[in-house]
């Protein structure tokens, strides 16, 4: 059995991502991103956050060649490392996102962000069980926050982790 390895993303890997995010996306519960969209500007937002390493990381899970997950990570002005994370249907549940999570925690601390912080929707519990495994917190609530395109509105989790400075 192959071994799914962590590795930055590269711009190779963009499409790859892309197909990642799609899939989840039509999934339609697990993240914010909705289909349809603009898979060309994604694609060039994606190009552009590599060209800047000191406020973007990226990680894939590669399984045999094959982007089975994905982390992007934004550093805000104010040193806080957001994120979203993304893993296909068939490749969760196998330790590929506390990899993910763990590398990109990892890129937060390289950089001297002071926290990572992301949101959750509240029936993503997998995800939750995750974050608090890894240190996150639940730190507040944004109620009827998120305008899906049927029309519901979503509550998010806010969760985070304070990072300790080194010594």
């Amino acid at each position: 059995m192959a071994e799914v390895v962590i590795r930055q993303e590269q711009e190779a890997d963009v499409e790859a991502v892309l197909d990642v995010l799609e899939s989840v996306a039509a999934e339609g519960r697990w993240i914010a991103s909705e289909l349809p969209w603009d898979r060309a500007a994604r694609a060039a937002s994606i190009r552009a956050a590599l060209q800047d390493p000191a406020t973007f990381g990226g990680f894939v899970a590669d399984l045999d060649g094959r982007v089975v997950g994905s982390i992007g990570l934004h550093l805000a002005p104010y040193g806080v490392v957001e994120f979203g994370m993304a893993i296909l249907d068939g490749h969760r549940g196998r330790g590929i996102g506390t990899r993910l999570l763990r590398a990109g925690v990892e890129w937060a601390r390289e950089i001297g962000a002071h926290k990572v912080g992301m949101q959750v929707w509240p029936h993503n519990e997998p995800a939750i069980a995750l974050y608090e495994k890894e240190g996150f917190a639940i730190e507040g609530r944004l109620r009827a926050h998120y305008r899906r395109n049927n029309g519901e509105l979503w509550d998010a989790l806010v969760m985070g982790l304070v990072l300790e400075p080194s010594s």
